[in-house]
């Protein structure tokens, strides 16, 4: 495994990021310390995160994440290792999503008191609220990167055509360029980011960081029939991927795990990092087996034969 770089930033990343919704969700502040422990230990550095995270959760208000990450960083002394990327743009109770200039500001400082530290490595617009223009946006990334407070910054959800325009406004305004895009991408979940984003990415060398890297788990195996639903908290949203198509893809995961030696979601994980683009895929672990089938997907070569066959059960 070797460290790669997001997109033209000073920024190199072992190739797997940890999703960190899960922290204040499904782990507790103890286990969430446990996983990133076993996390770095297996020689991973890049944590990803928002705001929001989690404000689906009763009694929650956002920032439960962050706020465990910032007291994991700084109870093991480790800011200098380990890349954190966290967004903004999701509505965190206010009845809406918010781009605008006055509201990231704030927000920004909002992020760095919870994660305890002075700088975000990437700075990411999660939600377009599709009114405030890019170039307000980018005026506001453009502040937080004079005054430190923020590095580098990427994209998360934005539609391909204002995408470009942020990309264009940049460049002829001299703002900040994103840098990364974070889509949903999976064996799965192809068409949308290849046929549309997928070109946008690879014209701007923006580096792409996937989310639901897994299916939501169904990736995994885990989930076979509708009995399998309640086994997490996350089996309300699986359903959707039980059909042919689905299980052709399990099928095929299923058969190359076993000649590998591996797992299901290793072997999903290992074929999203020979996509063009993709730098690290985000998954997330609430155990340590877990993590060690995600940590050996980042280290695993899929063959020829092997990626036909995802390719083709994968096709849309």
């Amino acid at each position: 495994m070797q460290r790669r770089q997001l997109g033209k930033t000073g920024l190199h990343v072992m190739p797997l990021a940890f999703g960190g919704n899960v922290f204040g969700w499904t782990l507790d502040e103890k286990k969430s310390f446990e996983i990133l422990d076993a996390f770095v230990d297996a020689g991973f550095n890049f944590i990803d995160t928002a705001d929001s995270y989690s404000t689906w959760v009763p009694d929650n208000k956002g920032g439960e994440s962050e706020t465990i990450i910032g007291k994991w960083m700084k109870s093991r002394a480790n800011k200098d290792k380990v890349i954190v990327a966290t967004k903004v743009g999701s509505d965190m109770g206010q009845g809406h999503k918010d781009l605008s200039k006055k509201y990231i500001l704030k927000a920004a400082e909002d992020s760095l008191r919870r994660l305890q530290t002075d700088v975000i490595d990437l700075y990411q617009t999660h939600w377009d609220d599709n009114i405030t223009p890019v170039e307000e946006t980018l005026e506001a990334y453009a502040q937080l990167v004079r005054q430190g407070k923020v590095k580098w910054i990427g994209a998360s959800n934005l539609s391909p055509e204002r995408l470009k325009a942020s990309l264009n406004a940049g460049k002829q305004l001299g703002f900040p360029l994103y840098q990364t895009f974070q889509p949903e991408y999976n064996l799965y979940a192809r068409r949308g980011f290849e046929t549309e984003i997928q070109p946008v990415c690879l014209e701007n060398g923006l580096s792409v960081i996937s989310y639901y890297s897994l299916a939501s788990g169904f990736l995994t195996g885990k989930y076979r029939n509708e009995d399998d639903l309640g086994k997490s908290a996350r089996g309300g949203g699986i359903k959707k991927y039980m059909n042919d198509r689905g299980f052709k893809i399990l099928k095929a995961l299923d058969k190359i795990s076993a000649d590998y030696h591996s797992t299901p979601a290793a072997i999903a994980i290992a074929w999203l990092l020979t996509r063009p683009t993709v730098a690290a895929p985000i998954a997330s672990a609430t155990t340590t087996e877990q993590l060690k089938a995600l940590t050996e997907g980042a280290g695993l070569v899929l063959h020829a034969d092997a990626l036909q066959l995802l390719n083709e059960a994968s096709a849309y």
